[in-house]
């Protein structure tokens, strides 16, 4: 008999509404094959037999589930949250009207996945001279979060684009002191410069090491987000609570913050210090070396809520009667949990992905009726 283990049906979403399918005959796969090959073709003719099978994917069910997982009442489905344990409740009681074996744990249809999850909190703090910034509107701290507390102090400096790169023959750190400092970069690039020369020169984690293997205690990167995706579509993402599998290797819990900055608090930040920003920037944009000491000092207190969590996967099996085909399986998921609830606010996530979820209960409910009932 096939089996399954967490790590073989863990999705990206993270959690999974979960149908295997133990081939009932070779029908089975001729649905599939002709699913696959109508959306890869969209004028091969269906046969006789693959209309019916298309038939009885009741659009009403997609609809009906849709909506329901949607609802307030689902608190958007957070991983990890209530709504989603909710939701998983919803999809289990659907497999099991429909007659599916339970393909979960001790007998249910629930499978659980431990998880964690890390958000910086609203109380966190971030002032640099007389400028308080605010997180979230100003600025915005990226992952990994490893603790629930993270204090820095230290001078600021201005590194220009924060690139070392002999193969430019460009090394914005040269003449700055950088240990306990607090160092502004620029994304972005300069005006003639080799754009994959500087591909190569600005990975993150090159310029990150550079910077932090100088001493630094935090970097800040300004002149982030473009017209499409303004650095306030980036805060509102980035500021959302944060989950991974417990699986996962942890991240180095010394690693030392990076923050994304608006051009409005870069302009707070650089006031007074004998020139603006948009100065700053446009020079170096230019071309000219302004990496220079801001004269000010910058106190970052970090405030994250941890927590370690289980939600379940939801597993629900239709077995099969053909003799040799029944050994194999084909599976069907969709992850149904979305962004619950963040800052007070209802994430309804009905494409994302409600929508998939219920296609995959309507494809639950069309195979329990498109074949015989299994002999074993």
């Amino acid at each position: 008999m096939y089996s399954l283990s967490r790590n073989n049906v863990q999705s990206r979403g993270f959690l999974s509404a979960v149908l295997v399918v133990a081939l009932l005959s070779s029908s089975a796969l001729a649905w599939q094959s002709g699913a696959t090959a109508t959306a890869t073709k969209a004028t091969a003719t269906l046969t006789a037999a693959e209309r019916k099978a298309a038939g009885r994917v009741k659009l009403e069910t997609v609809r009906d589930v849709t909506t329901v997982l949607s609802s307030n009442e689902f608190e958007g489905r957070g991983t990890a949250q209530p709504g989603a344990d909710k939701a998983a409740r919803y999809l289990a009681d659907r497999f099991a009207k429909l007659g599916l074996k339970p393909g979960g744990e001790n007998r249910t249809y629930l499978q659980p996945i431990k998880f964690r999850s890390a958000q910086v909190l609203p109380e966190s703090s971030f002032t640099v001279g007389d400028a308080a910034l605010k997180q979230g509107e100003d600025y915005i701290v990226l992952p990994p979060y490893t603790s629930e507390h993270v204090n820095q102090t230290g001078g600021v400096v201005f590194a220009g684009y924060g690139v070392v790169a002999p193969e430019l023959k460009r090394d914005d750190l040269t003449g700055l002191e950088l240990k306990d400092k607090v160092v502004i970069i620029l994304s972005g690039q300069p005006e003639g410069v080799d754009a994959a020369a500087w591909r190569r020169a600005t990975n993150p984690q090159i310029r990150a090491m550079n910077i932090f293997g100088r001493g630094a205690v935090a970097i800040i990167v300004a002149n982030v987000g473009t017209p499409a995706q303004p650095f306030s579509t980036l805060a509102n993402y980035l500021s959302r609570r944060r989950v991974t599998l417990a699986s996962a290797p942890a991240p180095p819990s010394k690693i030392p913050p990076v923050l994304l900055s608006s051009d409005a608090a870069m302009e707070k930040i650089f006031a007074g210090s004998g020139m603006t920003y948009a100065q700053t920037q446009e020079k170096a944009k230019s071309g000219e070396t302004v990496s220079r000491d801001l004269g000010k000092t910058a106190t970052l207190a970090l405030r994250l809520k941890l927590v370690e969590a289980t939600s379940d996967n939801v597993v629900g099996v239709l077995e099969g009667s053909d003799a040799k085909l029944k050994e194999e399986a084909v599976v069907y998921s969709a992850h149904y949990d979305a962004y619950g609830i963040d800052g007070g606010r209802i994430y309804p996530g009905a494409a994302d992905n409600a929508l998939g979820t219920a296609t995959i209960t309507a494809i639950a409910e069309a195979f329990t009726k498109a074949f015989p009932k299994p002999s074993s």
